[in-house]
């Protein structure tokens, strides 16, 4: 018996695409054959199974249990459907809605949830078009869902594709946490058991959401920040990554009264082969290359990016000091900008403790000094929105992976469509008073206080590295890092000031400084990141420089 080869005739014998058909019956034919490279692929392939978490599936398209496909997807969607049916009130038709991007087999995947979720007897929802994942998060709300599900990888790689899930009712539209995630994975793994996708029931029978749902999503978000009048004559450059956001952006535009962008033309439809970048993520060295050249070239003040899914915002300055003449905004500049905003607005509307800007634990505390200026409250949570959405009172939320939420009353996750509108309104304020966008940060500083973040990483080949060094680092913790001693350290494994349990290490240094050491959530490293508060811009940079310095030699040790 070979395993991965019988469970790849299996697998066969229940796939309904014939492109990973195709894909899969020559790998069999060239193992069978004795193609070592072929055997080895299909261990890969089947080996194991993408696990369904809080971040729902996210793998590389292709055939196995190990990649994201029609036979994948369909476990889940019945899967999910079981639970929902499960959780409902007796006598009660629970309402789905399925949202899906540009990505390759997105709409694919939405039709075959749509009609595995009708076949199980629920209302499914189909959005009218490929669409921003925060509007299907909107449409779990405003559609009164019990669940919404967004087929989407945001601003993975081209080749891969994924499956996320909003809940409704009590989760208030956020996405899913535990316990649900484990419950959802065990109905989804009795499915998989079952051996065969054919024999679930399917139905033609759901509706197209109405254009009306994308309307109010486009007026709720419009509403974020009217144009005000400083917005006249504002030049500045947008770029879609090749993703679903241009459409829906330029209509709030409209709606808002802002001027239109020049758009980087090679990347504003959506395609899922992302032709000028191999890693549609802003954050990625050489992403944002083709916005900042129409920059210079249109004389922009600033650029605004989103990510393929348009969930994520990225923002570019004019830097003399930086050979291209332009710099993105780190997501803690951007996260403190707009939580600075967000905390003005609350106290002017009488907020009190009981409302609090929140953010991951791994995000600039700084946004926790901006809410207690205005008398409210702070959280730091988790990493993902999942977690910061859920925070007690939340009136603003981020992280630092450019990641905003701007309107928690109409959308429950990260959001860059909202999050570009409330950053245009401050830009359009400050031109206002005759400044520009940099000189937004600068005021910041002027009020706040000179705070700076960076990241260390180690990739790695064996992720039990990971948790040797994380191990290590427990059994024997640093006394400093970079020359300044460690004053204390919070093992989050446990749980500490009322955050879940989490593989994280938090050191706080004898300077304000602070360290933070976890695995990645979707990638073979252990990041550390690092926080300074300075005298100066400078000196803040300088702590920054020898604190980065000192995290290397910690993972060295490790």
């Amino acid at each position: 018996m070979n395993g991965p080869i019988d469970a790849a005739r299996a697998w066969l014998a229940q796939d309904p695409d014939p492109v990973t058909r195709t894909e899969l019956e020559q790998l069999l034919e060239r193992a069978d054959a004795g193609d070592a490279a072929a055997s080895a692929n299909l261990a890969d392939r089947f080996g194991t199974r993408l696990a369904f978490g809080t971040a729902g599936l996210r793998g590389r398209l292709g055939a196995g249990s190990n990649r994201m496909n029609r036979v994948l997807v369909a476990q889940a969607a019945a899967g999910l459907a079981a639970y929902l049916t499960e959780r409902a009130a007796a006598g009660t038709t629970p309402t789905v809605v399925i949202g899906y991007d540009g990505r390759r087999n997105s709409d694919v995947f939405a039709r075959d949830s749509a009609e595995l979720f009708a076949g199980a007897g629920l209302r499914a929802v189909l959005l009218p078009r490929m669409l921003p994942t925060p509007v299907l998060a909107f449409a779990v709300r405003h559609l009164g869902a019990a669940a919404g599900v967004m087929v989407t990888a945001s601003h993975n790689p081209p080749d891969d594709n994924g499956y996320k899930v909003y809940l409704g009712g009590d989760d208030d539209g956020a996405q899913i946490v535990p316990p649900a995630d484990a419950d959802i994975a065990r109905h989804i793994q009795r499915v998989a058991d079952a051996g065969d996708i054919g024999s679930l029931p399917r139905s033609t029978d759901y509706a197209i959401a109405d254009e009306s749902v994308v309307d109010a999503y486009i007026d709720a978000t419009a509403a974020v920040a009217p144009a005000p009048p400083g917005a006249g004559g504002m030049t500045w450059v947008y770029t879609a990554m090749h993703g679903v956001g241009w459409e829906t952006f330029s209509r709030v535009l409209q709606r808002a009264g802002y001027p239109a962008p020049t758009t980087v033309s090679e990347q504003i439809e959506p395609d899922g082969t992302f032709p000028t970048v191999a890693f549609p993520n802003p954050e990625e060295p050489g992403a944002m290359d083709l916005a900042f050249q129409a920059a210079r070239e249109a004389g922009a003040e600033f650029v605004i990016a989103n990510d393929p899914d348009a969930d994520r915002l990225a923002v570019a300055i004019p830097d003399p000091e930086d050979p291209e003449g332009w710099r993105r905004l780190t997501g803690n500049e951007i996260g403190l900008l707009l939580g600075w905003r967000a905390a003005r607005r609350a106290a002017a509307g009488g907020a009190d403790r009981t409302a609090s800007l929140a953010c991951s634990l791994v995000s600039s505390p700084g946004l926790a000094v901006v809410a207690e200026r205005y008398g409210l409250s702070s959280h730091a949570t988790l990493t993902g929105f999942k977690w910061i959405s859920r925070a007690p009172g939340i009136v603003y939320g981020f992280e630092e992976a450019l990641g905003y939420l701007v309107n928690p009353e109409t959308v429950r996750d990260k959001d860059g469509i909202s999050a570009a509108v409330a950053m245009l309104g401050l830009i359009a304020e400050a031109r206002e008073q005759g400044a520009q966008a940099g000189d937004l940060l600068r005021q910041f500083q002027a009020e706040f206080g000179y705070f700076d973040s960076g990241q260390v990483s180690l990739r790695v080949d064996d992720l039990s590295v990971i948790g040797r060094i994380m191990a290590a680092l427990r059994a024997t913790p640093p006394a400093e890092v970079g020359g300044v001693a460690v004053t204390r350290i919070d093992d989050l494994l446990t749980g500490v000031d009322g955050v879940p349990p989490g593989d994280v290490l938090r050191l706080w240094l004898a300077d304000g400084s602070r360290v933070i050491v976890r695995p990645s959530g979707t990638e073979p490293k252990l990041k550390v990141y690092l926080d300074v508060r300075g005298e100066s811009a400078s000196d803040a940079r300088s702590r920054l420089q020898t604190l980065e310095a000192g995290a290397t030699e910690l993972l060295a040790r490790g």
